[in-house]
């Protein structure tokens, strides 16, 4: 039996996590087993998001990519996939680390929306303040 070479890639955003499967191969991409023509929608620009660190690598249509994404919103999601493709990009080939690292690819986005206070309508809008 034969063992296919893959890479893999755990990639977090806001509440999205994507596990990242990269084999060698065409370019293929599916998320949830769907296409990401189909997955992403009318959104054309956030297809380019997690195609930057292909980009960036020069491994462009060199990888097929299998996406499992849960939780969040659909950019989160694609934030989530951006960093996923990223590190296993990097496990792919310790040498694309530095460049990855310098966009800032590798990096976790650690923004999360703010817990509401109380005595306050959002986190952080307080209720309108009248003198008399």
């Amino acid at each position: 039996m034969t063992s296919v070479i893959q890479y893999y890639g755990t990639g977090r955003r806001k509440t999205a996590t994507a596990r990242v499967r990269l084999l060698p191969g065409k370019g293929q991409m599916t998320i949830n087993g769907r296409t990401v023509e189909d997955y992403v929608g009318g959104r054309h620009g956030l297809e380019k998001v997690f195609e930057a660190p292909f980009q960036l690598t020069d491994a462009v249509g060199r990888f097929d990519v299998m996406i499992s994404v849960r939780g969040g919103g659909i950019v989160g999601q694609m934030g989530a996939i951006r960093h996923g493709i990223a590190r296993a990009l990097t496990e792919a080939n310790p040498a694309n680390r530095p460049v990855l690292r310098t966009q800032g690819m590798l990096t976790r986005d650690s923004k999360v929306k703010e817990r509401k206070k109380y005595g306050r309508k959002r986190a952080r809008k307080r209720f309108q303040f009248s003198k008399r």
